[in-house]
C-alpha cells in the first residue's frame, strides 16, 4: 500500500449504525437529522444498499454520500437447507474468516441465531465454536448484516412479503458481552421501528457470564436475557464453563437478577439454558440442586440435549434421563421446556456452529492434536484385544 493510499480515510459503513449514530453522521455532513430515518428504512426495511436507489434523497446528497460512506453487507459464501426447514448460512468476514448463522422455523415463529465473534475466546467444553479458537470481534455491520442477508434470502424486503424472521437470539458463535458495543448497537437496530421493528421480547442475548458487562447492560438495552448455565454448582460449572472460575454462579445470578428486576416490564423472566450431557450433568440430583439454586429468581428453564461434534467425547443425554430431569423441575414449579434439536443434518444444531476461524490462539491446534491422539489410541485398542483373544 502506498503512502497516498494510506492517507485516504476509509469510508464508513452505514449498515451497522443505529439511529443516534446515523444522525450524528449526517449532522457532521451538515445535513438534517431526519435523513437518518430515511436511510434506516431504505437499508433495513427495503433491503436497499445502493445510494442511487434512495429516491427520496436528493441527487447531490447521494453523490456526497458515495464519497464518504458505503453500505456493505458481509457475503454469504454458502447456504444449506435442512430437511426440517432449518437454514444455515456461512458468511464471509475479513481475514479469510467466516461465521455461521442459523434460521430455525417453528410454526408461525422464525428464529435467527446470530454470531457475535469469529470463534470464541471462551472455551466451554461442550461447544464446537470454542474448539475453533478465536480471531476477533465482529463489527456491528457484520452482526446486523447476518440479519440483513437472512431477510434477503427469504425475500422479506419485498413489498407485502410475510416476515419470516420474527425472533433473533444472540446465541451463535462467540460471547456477545465480550463484544459489548457492537452487539448493543446491532440489537437496538433489530428492535428499532425504522429498521426491523422486533419486539424487545423477541430479541435475546445469551451470555456465559461476563458479569461486568452484564452489570451495565441494562443502561443500554432492555432485550431479553438468557444465562448459559449448564451446571447447578460451581465445581461442575468450572469444568464445563471455565469463565465460572472468574465469575462464579452466585455472582452471575445476582447480576442477572438485577438486570431483570430493573426492566420496565416486571413480568419478564430470564431464560436459564442447561445443556444436558450424558452422565455429566443429567442426574436427578443435579435437577434437584438446580431447583434450589434458582429459587426466588424469575426464570424459565430451557433444557438442551447435547449435540455431538467431532472434537468432543461427550454423548447426548438419554431420553429417559432428559424426561426425569425435566419432571423434577416442573414438580418444583418451574416452566421447563426442551429445545427440539433442529438442523443437525447440516451441523446447525445448538453447540455445533464452527465456521472458518483463523485462530489467533493455539487452542484449535491443541484440540486437533488431542483428537488425533485419541483416535490413534482407539485404533490400537481393538488390535490388542484381538491378539489376546486369539
Amino acid at each position: 500500500m502506498t503512502d497516498i493510499e494510506q492517507s485516504v480515510p476509509a469510508k464508513i459503513n452505514l449498515l451497522g449504525l443505529p439511529q443516534a449514530k446515523l444522525e450524528t453522521f449526517f449532522e457532521k455532513m451538515g445535513e438534517k437529522r431526519f435523513r437518518a430515518a430515511q436511510v434506516l428504512k431504505w437499508i433495513h426495511q427495503m433491503g436497499v444498499i445502493s445510494f442511487d436507489e434512495m429516491t427520496n434523497i436528493s441527487k447531490p446528497l447521494r453523490e456526497k454520500l458515495k464519497e464518504v460512506a458505503v453500505i456493505e453487507a458481509p457475503e454469504v459464501i454458502q447456504q444449506w437447507d435442512s430437511k426440517d426447514g432449518t437454514r444455515k448460512f456461512l458468511i464471509r468476514v475479513s481475514g479469510e474468516n467466516a461465521v455461521e448463522t442459523v434460521f430455525i422455523p417453528d410454526d408461525e415463529r422464525g428464529t435467527l441465531c446470530v454470531s457475535s465473534q469469529v470463534g470464541c475466546s471462551l472455551d466451554c467444553s461442550f461447544c464446537a465454536t470454542g474448539k475453533q479458537g478465536f480471531n476477533r470481534d465482529l463489527t456491528a455491520a457484520e452482526i446486523i448484516g447476518q440479519v440483513w442477508q437472512a431477510a434477503k434470502s427469504f425475500n422479506q424486503f419485498e413489498e407485502g412479503a410475510p416476515r419470516r424472521i420474527t425472533n433473533v437470539v444472540m446465541m451463535g458463535m462467540g460471547e456477545p458481552l465480550l463484544n459489548f458495543d457492537n452487539v448493543v448497537d446491532s440489537m437496538n437496530l433489530m428492535m428499532h421501528d425504522m429498521a426491523y421493528g422486533l419486539s424487545k421480547r423477541r430479541v435475546t442475548l445469551s451470555t456465559s457470564g461476563v458479569v461486568p458487562a452484564l452489570d451495565k447492560l441494562g443502561e443500554h438495552t432492555d432485550a431479553c436475557l438468557a444465562i448459559s448455565l449448564h451446571a447447578p454448582n460451581n465445581a461442575l460449572r468450572n469444568e464445563l464453563v471455565p469463565i465460572n472460575k472468574k465469575y462464579p454462579i452466585e455472582v452471575l445470578l445476582a447480576s442477572a437478577k438485577n438486570y431483570i428486576d430493573n426492566l420496565p416490564d416486571n413480568r419478564r423472566k430470564m431464560t436459564i439454558e442447561y445443556t444436558l450431557i450424558d452422565h455429566v450433568n443429567d442426574r436427578v440430583e443435579h435437577a434437584q440442586e438446580l431447583a434450589v439454586l434458582l429459587k426466588d429468581i424469575p426464570v424459565k428453564i430451557n433444557l438442551i440435549p447435547f449435540n455431538p461434534f467431532n472434537l468432543s467425547n461427550y454423548k447426548r443425554v438419554s431420553n429417559n434421563a432428559l424426561r426425569r430431569f425435566q419432571q423434577v423441575l416442573i414438580d418444583a414449579g418451574y416452566i421447563t421446556t426442551v429445545r427440539t434439536t433442529r438442523g443437525d443434518d447440516i451441523d446447525a444444531a445448538c453447540g455445533q456452529l464452527a465456521g472458518q476461524v483463523q485462530d489467533r490462539t493455539s487452542r484449535s491446534r491443541r484440540y486437533k492434536i488431542d483428537q488425533q491422539q485419541l483416535e490413534s489410541s482407539a485404533d490400537l485398542i481393538p488390535v490388542k484385544l484381538v491378539a489376546v483373544s486369539e
